[in-house]
């Protein structure tokens, strides 16, 4: 059960809440409770049976894919406001959760049990819209994704990772592994690639870091 000072918070982090029936309020504060959850913990495994859904308050949670190889690849991030599409679709079709979530910065979050999930779905239609506005949104970056794997040469895909990166902070902390596990590549490949950035002047590599020299070189690639 949610607290009033919970219910607020989760309010401003999903508006729809906001304008919502007051049965669904009160089946909300009722069914849903509040969790914390370290940095460092995954919330589910490839495999898992899935027991209920995270609707964050804060913290980030990264959702991977980790192959036979051992090798990864980040499919998407979610964080205030949002929640697990994955979650949401092993919840409504009763499979096992096929990836990895893990909470990259400590996170609250608001639980819902899955089943009260799913006939939330069936009963409210401002719980449904939510639900399929998270699919439609998810579904549009996993698919490009699915296009850069695919499609893309794998220097322009780490010139556009440094340059989107760059946008938080430079120079960028960051492991060339980090890097490998974030477009599914291995990191031999990935320090191959930024030595020759280096080479070109694009980067300065140390340790643990990396400094765009210039935007504009790195740029280029994206058009190749």
């Amino acid at each position: 059960m949610l607290d009033e000072n919970h219910f607020e918070r989760i309010s401003l982090a999903l508006p729809f809440l906001q304008s919502a029936s007051h049965q669904l309020i009160r089946d909300f504060k009722d069914n849903a409770y509040f969790a914390k959850i370290p940095s460092g913990r995954d919330i589910f495994v490839e495999g898992d049976q899935v027991d209920g859904i995270a609707l964050m308050m804060s913290g980030v949670v990264r959702v991977y894919k980790l192959g036979e190889t051992g090798r990864e690849i980040t499919l998407y991030r979610f964080g205030e406001g949002e929640s697990c599409v994955i979650t949401a679709n092993a919840i409504l079709n009763q499979q096992d959760f096929p990836a990895i979530a893990q909470v990259e910065q400590d996170a609250e979050a608001v639980m819902i049990p899955a089943e009260v999930f799913s006939n939330w779905v069936k009963q409210y239609d401002p719980w449904r819209d939510f639900v399929f506005g998270l699919v439609s949104d998810r579904l549009a970056s996993v698919m490009e994704i699915v296009d850069e794997v695919a499609f893309q040469r794998m220097d322009r895909r780490v010139a556009s990772f440094l340059l989107n990166r760059s946008e938080l902070q430079n120079p960028i902390l960051i492991t060339h592994q980090e890097i490998a596990n974030e477009i599914g590549s291995s990191r031999e490949v990935i320090s191959r690639l930024l030595q020759d950035f280096s080479n070109r002047e694009l980067v300065r590599l140390s340790r643990g870091e990396i400094q765009i020299l210039d935007f504009e070189g790195l740029n280029t690639y994206l058009t190749l």
